[in-house]
């Protein structure tokens, strides 16, 4: 188990990139297949979107690699962001796809063209799109459950092209059915649109991540609410502040004690402090600053934003908001 996440080492996350890589493989013979037996502009662009998947896959099993080390001489605090980049990569790449997707639509909507063989090639399709599906399943939980933003991305990007092929399905259906050629790269535009959309919104996430976004509100508010409950009339705490480096979370405070306590006491207490936070947030690391709580300084030496600390509601004492 790993202590970072309380789940699988970071290293044995690998097995799921192999996985999407050799998805990857597999939906782009299938698809490649399909097209070339009908013709259709929007297999064409389902293929494309597999293409992708697979330099994707490769750049998080990469990421997956870096993220995995641990802190060394030019690294104090570890590798965890590199998974940020995997995913903007992948956004990127996602917005390629859109574009390649979106220029061939263009160019099959001005000059229709018939397809050929619909029963074969939405086979194909088909196959392709389950294969897809389930490893996206895989990915995502597996995402969620280890804190990857890698997997994540990977298994997002993964079920976008599961829509992708649900809606090239459908088009190529109305075309067999109705005979208007056109409605073959109007689906083809509509999915390029919500490919954009999806490549947006990893890139997005990977930037807010790169920035030392905060943890969630609800994790925020859990924490907040193991020091309101830890508050005494002699310990107090202020300065709350959170952040979040991939699989890694991270807490600082600063630990208000009396001044006449002995070190000792303080330290005790501090570790106290940071094991009720960990327990509470598995995987947590915390950092206390301890400073003597009858001192002005102790309150004068924190300007920028912090998280409110709340007296728990169903507490009958009265108990100092934070500064």
């Amino acid at each position: 188990m790993s202590p970072e996440t309380g789940g699988l080492p970071r290293g044995a996350l690998e097995k799921f990139a192999w996985l999407s890589i050799g998805a990857a493989l597999a939906t782009i013979a299938l698809k490649a297949g399909a097209w070339y037996v009908t013709g259709s502009v929007g297999l064409l662009a389902d293929a494309a979107e597999s293409i992708v998947n697979l330099v994707a896959a490769v750049a998080a099993l990469v990421a997956l690699r870096v993220a995995a080390r641990t802190a060394d001489d030019n690294h104090h605090f570890g590798h965890s962001k590199a998974e940020y980049f995997s995913a903007a990569l992948e956004g990127g790449m996602i917005f390629v796809a859109a574009g390649f997707i979106i220029w061939q639509a263009i160019g099959r909507l001005l000059d229709p063209t018939p397809i050929d063989q619909v029963g074969l090639g939405l086979g194909i399709s088909v196959v392709a799109s389950v294969i897809n599906g389930a490893v996206a399943v895989v990915l995502l939980r597996a995402g969620r459950a280890h804190r990857s933003i890698t997997l994540r991305a990977d298994g997002r990007h993964l079920l976008t092209d599961v829509w992708t092929s649900v809606g090239v399905i459908v088009g190529v259906l109305l075309v067999a059915v109705t005979g208007i050629d056109r409605l073959d790269p109007v689906v083809a535009l509509l999915v390029g649109a919500n490919i954009l959309w999806t490549g947006w919104r990893l890139i997005d996430e990977s930037g807010r991540g790169l920035m030392d976004e905060a943890l969630p509100p609800e994790t925020n508010a859990g924490i907040a609410a193991v020091l309101a409950g830890l508050r005494t009339d002699d310990v107090d705490f202020h300065g709350l502040r959170t952040r979040v480096a991939g699989h890694l979370s991270f807490a600082e405070m600063h630990l208000l004690v009396p001044g006449s306590w002995s070190v000792r006491r303080a330290h005790d207490t501090a570790e106290e402090v940071e094991q009720a936070l960990m327990r509470a947030v598995p995987g947590l690391q915390v950092t206390t600053h301890i400073e003597p709580r009858e001192d002005p300084r102790a309150y004068a030496d924190f300007g920028s934003y912090e998280v409110p600390i709340e007296a728990p509601e169903d507490s009958g004492t009265d108990t100092e908001e934070a500064t």
